[in-house]
């Protein structure tokens, strides 16, 4: 190792616990451990250059141990991302630029949110693929537009969490070669050494994925490291897994290798300690040589040199392939308009369920967005996401169908990753019920603003003999209280077709479109209005004396309320809610128009709980749901057991003397 590099590893390990110290918060000991791997990634083999953060070619870098996060802030302060070392100085300080997690969108240079362990690994995996997929749909024989690789630097707490697996064996299932992580096999958690609780063979796991695995013994032999990720990049028929020996805290006096260095501050003893064994103990803190910043500043010359000859590939490709570059340009804009004026997207049966709606919807859809990407937990037959005339994504070739296996976890941490790469719109499609699967990564598409599409179908006890452990009672509630994620549960078809075209349309909101198993009729009154959030649907009055608020199947159920109380000579008026969240974001005169504050006589109806109605419903009003769990048999039989049926609704009204 030149004395340079060693300077600029140890440098990468005092600012990183410097920071943690001034924080006293934080997590010194990954940084510390993994300081060899990352140099020599980010210095001598990744491809990217630090003025041009949004170039589409540039490697991919992923710190799936998000806890490690001062690693990539010292690493990006070095390389000239411009984070300044006053933000280093505010490490996990209020609106600073270096959070406690690495943040996507806050932070130059951070290509995704990381924190929840293993969700790192699920959108590599996406970004590996989206680049597979864009690199067969552009390149050709004479010039490649697209060719980088994934990494992903994870810890033992990677490697332990469930949705890790799930998303390695994809990958290895589907050979992506251009995906390399980098294990930090230091053998430390939190709670102690990790054979209190995992004392598996990684190696042979991972192989048995249809992974390649290499191994470096010594972090300090930084040829070793860089010979593996090279041996790694060359092997382009499966995934790569380089498990890299380390020691948590390295230099960190007798808390070197120790679960006490894992999330804690070094401490003043120790910190002087690592200082002293690292030759710093006569610079203050947060002092970077300036002969370590010129060697850092290697990285922006050599990502200058890629990016010019890639911008060089460009004109050539711009000049060769003009339909073909236009196309891409407007993949990478992320902006897509739907036009509904095509009568034919307007045609569907009588009476459909939403799922069966929304496959409809898709396929014609998908002629209109190319770069329109998904499919399913293994369910696609059930959730109608099926794009009929194109082929299976696999590890022959790129197809616009993604069969994600029964890996729900997984899959909402991937299309995430195909999201954050760019160039693709992506969604995935299970039950509603499985929601609880994949929570962590929607909330995390909420954070980044990513605009995936969930498809959650069979959304209510509607599901029928399956029973409650497959009907959702609580998922729309809790989908609902995720902030920045739209949830949109439709009607009938034309609700569906609407909440597509918002789904598509959007640049930052996560989408979960909440679809019907039964069938439910196509209604005359539904609109363009849905995109509201809430609209009129039907009245008899415009000054209304009770009004009814449904949503998606239960709409049905709504009109026979209407139609008694209609009898019973009173103003009522229907208003259909698919989103919460759009409806909110609407003027207040427009909220107003829908539910006039004066009209305190409401009901909500909704096959799932009422949580969450009452700020619609008010104190006085009636809020028909289930606030149990299912049952195992016909769904018309549960409609009627739960109450959730005209004439039982009708006589709540009449006990609260509305009528």
């Amino acid at each position: 190792m030149k004395e340079i590099e060693k300077r600029s590893i140890d440098t990468i390990r005092i600012l990183s616990a410097d920071a943690v110290e001034k924080a006293n918060s934080g997590h010194p000991g990954l940084p510390m451990g993994a300081a060899s791997m990352a140099y020599v990634l980010w210095q001598r083999v990744m491809k990217h250059h630090p003025k041009e953060t949004e170039w589409i070619d540039r490697d991919r870098f992923v710190l799936s141990a998000g806890h490690g996060s001062m690693l990539i802030y010292s690493l990006l302060h070095l390389s000239g991302y411009g984070l300044s070392m006053n933000e280093l100085k505010r490490f996990r300080q209020l609106d600073s630029k270096t959070p406690g997690h690495p943040e996507y969108g806050h932070t130059q240079g951070v290509e995704t949110t990381t924190g929840p362990l293993g969700q790192g690994i699920g959108n590599a995996v996406g970004m590996a693929m989206a680049e597979r997929y864009l690199a067969e749909k552009f390149n050709k024989e004479d010039c490649n537009i697209i060719d980088h690789y994934t990494f992903a630097l994870a810890g033992d707490g990677c490697m332990m969490e469930g949705i890790s697996s799930e998303a390695a064996s994809l990958a290895g299932t589907l050979k992506l070669g251009k995906l390399i992580v980098l294990y930090d096999d230091n053998g430390i958690t939190i709670e102690g050494k990790t054979d209190l609780a995992f004392s598996e063979d990684v190696k042979a796991r991972y192989e048995s994925y249809g992974w390649q695995v290499l191994e470096v013994c010594d972090d300090d032999d930084l040829d070793a490291i860089e010979y593996a990720i090279k041996f790694a990049k060359r092997t382009l028929n499966k995934p790569s897994l380089i498990k890299i020996k380390t020691k948590i805290g390295h230099g960190a006096g007798d808390k070197e290798g120790t679960a006490g260095v894992h999330g804690s501050p070094l401490g003043e003893k120790h910190l002087s300690e690592a200082r002293a064994n690292f030759e710093f103990e006569n610079q203050p803190p947060f002092k970077v040589q300036p002969y370590v910043y010129n060697h850092f500043g290697e990285i922006g010359k050599r990502g200058a040199r890629d990016y010019q000859t890639w911008e060089e590939r460009v004109f050539y490709y711009r000049k060769h392939y003009k339909d073909d570059f236009k196309k891409l340009q407007g993949w990478i804009s992320g902006k897509i308009e739907i036009d509904l004026s095509d009568e034919s997207l307007w045609k569907f049966k009588e009476s459909m369920a939403t799922r069966a709606a929304s496959g409809q919807v898709l396929n014609m859809l998908k002629e209109k967005v190319e770069n329109l990407i998904g499919g399913s937990a293994d369910l696609a037959p059930s959730t109608k996401t099926n794009l009929d005339k194109y082929g299976a994504f696999s590890a022959s070739q790129s197809g616009d169908n993604i069969h994600f296996g029964v890996r729900e976890h997984a899959m909402a941490s991937i299309i995430n990753g195909i999201s954050l790469h760019g160039g693709l719109k992506a969604y995935g499609a299970t039950f509603l019920v499985f929601s609880d699967y994949m929570k962590g990564a929607m909330r995390l598409s909420a954070i980044m603003e990513r605009p995936v599409i969930y498809v959650l179908t069979h959304d209510s006890i509607g599901v029928g003999e399956d029973g409650p452990t497959h009907q959702p009672i609580e998922h729309l509630a809790s989908l609902r209280s995720i902030p920045n994620l739209v949830v949109f549960r439709p009607a009938d078809a034309k609700e569906t077709l609407l909440g597509w075209k918002l789904a598509l349309e959007s640049e930052k909101n996560p989408y979960a479109l909440i679809l019907s198993r039964q069938n439910l009729p196509t209604l005359d009154e539904t609109s363009e209005n849905s995109c509201k959030g809430g609209y009129i649907l039907k009245e008899s009055n415009q000054n209304p004396e009770i009004i009814i608020i449904a949503t998606g199947s239960e709409i049905s159920i709504a009109y026979d309320v209407y139609d008694e109380l209609v009898k019973r000579e009173k103003k009522v008026r229907i208003v259909s809610m698919p989103s919460f969240e759009l409806f909110d974001k609407q003027e207040i005169d427009y909220k107003e128009s829908i539910l006039p504050n004066e009209v305190r006589k409401r009901i909500s109806i909704e096959a799932a709980s009422t949580f969450g109605w009452q700020k619609y419903t008010g104190i006085d009003g009636i809020n028909i749901g289930i606030d149990t769990f299912g049952a195992s048999a016909p769904s018309k039989e549960l409609y009627n057991k739960f109450g959730i049926e005209s004439n039982q609704i009708v006589k709540e009204i009449e006990k609260k003397g509305w009528i």
